[in-house]
């Protein structure tokens, strides 16, 4: 069975030829030819240099067709999404009309008519896969138009978390993000653990206000002498346009602070053994992110955002701590808990974390499609 993704995933050759794209989403495909003997994936092919977190696919029996590299955050640049649709339906129809069955990878910008074209006018198979917040109350004009036509026709649809009214064909799926060996290692690894001394903090991804660095500098800035002599590092992990003003807060928070841009698979690993507590006050329309259940499955305590699915997978107290609304006062207070935390309390919370970072592996995501997802085609 042939499978055609269609994403806005980004893809770049490297100087010997290599072809690679965003890690998390190339691992996750290269699992799927588990299920499927060919894969052609339809996404964007960038001119500049890779980032070290990009990944190659693992078979050649994964194939791609680069799409127009379109979109961004201003008006005009959301608009080369309208302009491209000609040259983008046609690639896609050439993909999809060539394999037995299609995912399309939403929210997009390209989703407002892929998804209208791909239920009217083809009649293969397939599924599709939410990746944001399903239930954002006030999500922009064309991730509720997405919703609302995936709603409103047949095809399943995964998404993340369980929600009220939730249509039939709208199936709760867990992102994967971990093999069974990495699972088998920070099962090991996590048994290692103990009371730290000094505790040392890490995030991992994009470097902006949203997701909240900003707050993260501030809730540790405004911690007590006595307190800050209990964190011995705070890793950030990932880049983006805000970062220098980023190092200069950091600089004056009184805590030693690193940036490390974006890093391999292997190294980003390195720094949640390195950490004991990973830190993420979002106030971004979050599905639920995948580096949440990576940290947690080398025995990071998650200090998270109690925004879309997360707190149906973190209870507070239980696997973790949520931060309300993602505040600096509610990280503040959080981090406060953490630091005067107990031996036994502290035991609890990691062996409380790995029934939920098994669900996060691969051969669940994969038994999960076998039994939900195939039998529809």
């Amino acid at each position: 069975m042939t499978l055609t993704i269609i994403s806005h995933t980004e893809h770049y050759y490297r100087s010997d030829g290599t072809l690679v794209g965003w890690g998390p989403t190339v691992t996750e495909i290269n699992h799927l030819l588990d299920l499927f003997d060919s894969i052609c994936h339809v996404a964007m092919l960038h001119p500049s240099k890779a980032p070290p977190s990009a990944l190659p696919y693992r078979s050649d029996r994964i194939t791609f067709l680069a799409l127009p590299v379109i979109g961004g955050k201003n008006w005009s640049a959301k608009m080369q999404w309208v302009f491209q649709a000609p040259k983008v339906i046609r690639i896609v129809k050439q993909a999809v009309q060539s394999s037995d069955c299609f995912q399309l990878r939403t929210p997009v910008g390209m989703g407002i008519y892929l998804i209208p074209y791909l239920n009217l006018f083809l009649k293969v198979p397939g599924w599709y896969k939410y990746a944001g917040n399903w239930n954002q109350k006030s999500a922009p004009l064309g991730y509720r138009f997405q919703r609302f036509l995936l709603r409103n026709q047949r095809r399943p649809v995964t998404i993340n978390g369980h929600w009220p009214d939730q249509p039939s064909h709208c199936l709760t799926f867990e992102n994967p993000c971990l093999t069974q060996g990495e699972l088998e290692a920070g099962d090991q690894y996590t048994k290692q653990r103990s009371l730290p001394k000094i505790w040392n903090f890490c995030y991992v991804g994009r470097l902006e206000e949203e997701k909240g660095v900003g707050r993260i500098i501030q809730a540790i800035s405004k911690l007590s002498l006595a307190e800050k002599k209990k964190i011995g590092q705070v890793h950030f992990v990932g880049d983006g346009l805000e970062r220098e003003r980023f190092e200069g807060e950091a600089k004056k928070s009184g805590v030693a602070m690193t940036f490390y841009g974006y890093l391999p698979r292997e190294e980003v690993f390195q720094i949640y053994m390195q950490s004991h507590v990973f830190i993420m006050p979002t106030q971004a329309s979050e599905g639920f992110p995948k580096v949440i259940a990576e940290a947690m499955n080398f025995g990071c305590l998650p200090v998270v955002s109690d925004v879309s699915s997360i707190p149906q997978y973190i209870r507070h107290g239980r696997e973790g701590f949520l931060i309300p609304e993602g505040t600096t006062a509610s990280a503040h207070e959080v981090l406060k808990s953490i630091i005067g935390l107990k031996t036994e309390p502290y035991m609890d919370f990691l062996s409380e974390g790995r029934w939920l970072v098994s669900l996060f592996g691969f051969e669940n995501y994969l038994e999960k499609l076998r039994a939900e997802v195939i039998p529809h085609f």
